[in-house]
């Protein structure tokens, strides 16, 4: 294992990125022990309040990484500051949901995103520490502008289809994107919505029934995955009962 970390991590450069990806991990994974043992109200774990104000732990995630993020540029390929960069990361991402919908979601269905949000960046750092890079192919020495172009507009297409985890996959895999591209999309997407959700109700069908066949199951198997790591997102939501879209 030390040998493996010295010749792939250390002697690459990718020490810090390794960092980042450790301290990312944990920090998630301490961070939803600690928001579950707060549920719970077990012990003294409680919420972080100055009066009646609710402080998130967003808040601090925000510091640490301008912290980790200035030390960065400082003192250039650090190690510490990728890793004080990993944490706040982390606890930004785990509400995620928070600042997109402008209204705490943690627990309620919405709040699987930030979760999703931070499966994302595990899996697209992990895929950057193996040497993958994204929209890299080489073609006889060098990357035509064309074909990198080519890769993006693909994986465009295959992100307004729904496809999300098909197309950051594909940024690192190529090949993915042409079978995302191709494929018909998710009838919840944007691509649905404007190409065929009323003009074409025989395509429309057949994406619904492709999602409740080969789709819903996944879902339901990412939720679980989702519930086991993070807890049970099982609150109503009030996000619409606040006016918020």
């Amino acid at each position: 294992m030390g040998d493996w970390i010295q010749t792939r991590i250390v002697e690459s450069g990718r020490l810090p990125l390794f960092c980042f990806f450790v301290a990312l991990i944990v920090a998630f994974v301490a961070t939803r022990i600690n928001v579950r043992l707060i549920r719970a109200k077990i012990g003294w774990f409680r919420n972080i309040s100055v009066g009646e104000m609710h402080i998130h732990h967003v808040v601090f995630g925000v510091v640490l990484m301008l912290v980790g993020g200035v030390s960065g540029l400082v003192a250039s390929g650090s190690a510490v500051a990728a890793a004080v960069f990993g944490i706040g990361a982390a606890l930004v991402l785990d509400e995620f949901a928070l600042i997109l919908h402008l209204h705490d979601v943690y627990w309620e269905e919405e709040g699987r995103t930030s979760v999703d949000a931070v499966f994302v960046a595990i899996a697209v750092t992990g895929l950057l520490l193996t040497g993958l890079r994204p929209l890299t192919w080489e073609f006889g020495g060098f990357a035509p502008w064309w074909l990198l172009l080519g890769n993006l507009m693909l994986a465009v297409v295959t992100l307004l289809k729904g496809k999300i985890w098909t197309g950051l996959a594909g940024l690192f895999l190529p090949p993915l994107l042409i079978v995302g591209a191709i494929r018909l999309a998710r009838p919840g997407s944007p691509w649905a919505h404007w190409f065929f959700a009323t003009r074409s109700p025989r395509k429309m069908a057949t994406a619904l029934r492709r999602e409740e066949r080969w789709r819903r199951p996944v879902i339901r198997v990412k939720i679980a995955v989702q519930e086991f790591v993070s807890g049970r997102h099982d609150l109503p939501s009030t996000r619409k009962r606040h006016g918020h879209n």
